[in-house]
């Protein structure tokens, strides 16, 4: 059996073939195109939100992140996606006065919320006090974790007024925490920087709360 066969022959099979398979393909994707017609569309969720003060009317599909949200459809970027998992805390917000990562929470969890990022802390003409001690005490380098420590430290200093203990208090029955620089480093560990800006951060916070370096 003459098995040899000539590039002449493998190019006029390729002609032939190619035609058809491209016109199959056309075929299978006016069918699907057409059957997914009515079943594109997915469903939203009406949610309303106050952030940064103003009134927010929005329609979303329920999966969305507060965090993609803000980002993508409120276009406050000053909020950053850093791993996305909750891990790092570059997407720190206030939400109702505490701080959460928005990354984990879904925007229909928070209808008629208030809601406030970084953005909202201050403006370049009229600082938030932490906004001002961060860029006293040099406590950024690249800046990509800085939105969310300022959010963070902010409602960490709230916490502290309230009483709430972290694991670095000596008595957790106090009603009084002086926020030490262990417990600043505690509270705060939630928001990792990875150009290592730690012991500015921490000075800015404590000027911000009044506490004691030790």
């Amino acid at each position: 059996m003459n098995l040899s066969i000539s590039r002449r022959i493998v190019v006029s099979a390729i002609a032939f073939i190619w035609p058809l398979g491209a016109a199959s393909a056309a075929i299978f994707k006016k069918k699907k195109s057409g059957s997914d017609v009515e079943t594109s569309t997915k469903p939203t969720t009406p949610v309303s939100l106050t952030v940064n003060g103003q009134a927010r009317q929005l329609e979303l599909d329920p999966r969305t992140s507060l965090l993609d949200t803000l980002r993508e459809h409120l276009y406050l970027t000053g909020t950053k996606k850093g791993c996305d998992h909750g891990q790092c805390g570059a997407c720190t917000v206030l939400v109702n006065g505490r701080r959460i990562n928005s990354c984990l929470s879904l925007a229909v969890m928070h209808d008629q919320d208030e809601v406030t990022t970084v953005e909202g802390l201050g403006s370049p003409t009229a600082l938030h006090p932490i906004q001002a001690a961060f860029i006293e005490r040099d406590a950024f380098q690249c800046g990509y974790c800085t939105p969310g420590q300022l959010c963070s430290a902010v409602g960490m200093i709230s916490e502290a007024k309230a009483g709430w203990p972290s694991h670095a208090t000596a008595d957790v029955s106090s009603r009084h925490i002086a926020l030490s620089d262990a417990e600043i480093r505690e509270r705060m560990s939630g928001n990792i920087c990875r150009c290592a800006a730690y012991p500015n951060i921490v000075a800015a916070i404590r000027d911000v709360a009044g506490g004691a370096s030790r």
